[in-house]
């Protein structure tokens, strides 16, 4: 992925309690200069059940998105099947292998991160970060787990305020989803 791509946004995920959240910034930056000040890079999907947040390419990620609800479809919600299959077309299929971005996506139970390189990760923790902020988010959001008993949507926030203080490329126009 280029450095223009990556400097596009900040995505974490939570869950806690019963709860999942994932919260992102709105900043839309295009090389050194900020374009859109509240983008939403969140989406829900398969019946308000599975949440996807998107860095990158912003046209790549829709392109995603909408594969990826057709996967889940095909699969019945069974997320980790669709996420698979998604990593597989994504990688083998002509045009989506030219797309550049990364996609965080919780259901109740599962978390993973997910590239066109093939990459199906499913974090230790359950704790989805993705984007130039996104190893400031994981670290607040991992310590915010550890020592309060914050629910998940609140720790989100805070994961994304802590990123927004370090990260050039990320502000503090967030966007909270929970399932």
């Amino acid at each position: 992925m280029n450095e223009q791509q990556w400097h596009s946004t900040t995505i974490i995920g939570v869950r806690r309690n019963g709860k999942v959240a994932m919260a992102s910034d709105g900043q839309v930056t295009m090389g050194e200069t900020i374009i859109k000040q509240t983008a939403k890079k969140i989406r829900k999907l398969h019946h308000d059940k599975v949440l996807v947040g998107f860095a990158g390419a912003t046209g790549d990620a829709f392109t995603l998105f909408e594969r990826f609800e057709q996967k889940l479809d095909e699969h019945s919600g069974n997320l980790p099947r669709a996420v698979v299959e998604l990593a597989k077309d994504w990688r083998t299929d002509r045009v989506l292998r030219k797309l550049e971005a990364l996609l965080g996506i919780m259901d109740s139970q599962n978390s993973f991160v997910v590239s066109g390189s093939g990459d199906v990760i499913e974090p230790d923790d359950g704790v989805v970060a993705v984007g130039s902020g996104g190893p400031y988010a994981l670290t607040a959001a991992r310590l915010l787990l550890k020592h309060t008993q914050l629910p998940a949507d609140k720790i989100a926030r805070e994961a994304i305020e802590a990123a927004a203080a370090i990260c050039i490329y990320t502000n503090s126009e967030i966007t909270v989803e929970t399932i």
